[in-house]
């Protein structure tokens, strides 16, 4: 399969977790999925009091400058972890 494929299949597997991951997790998985799909973050930090879009931004803040090929794979490898951890 393509770096595509492979990428597609791990997000559609996280989807399917029996147990919701760690709001850590999540905001890994975000933060990869996001560099992955767009690249490097294009929009302003929302303001103080959208705790969970400032937790989302600075998620995908934090993997600025990698690459969407190595997003991807990361994410792969996050996503392969989670399965293992929770099943789907």
């Amino acid at each position: 399969m393509t770096l595509q494929a492979d990428f597609d299949h791990a997000a559609e597997d996280v989807r399917k977790l029996k147990t919701t991951p760690t709001d850590e997790e999540l905001k890994e998985l975000y933060g990869l999925y996001k560099q992955a799909t767009i690249g490097d973050i294009n929009i302003e930090c929302p303001g103080m009091l959208d705790l969970k879009g400032k937790a989302k931004w600075e998620a995908w803040n934090l993997k600025k400058g990698l690459s969407k090929e190595d997003a991807m794979k990361a994410y792969i490898s996050k996503a392969k972890a989670l399965v293992e951890k929770y099943g789907i």
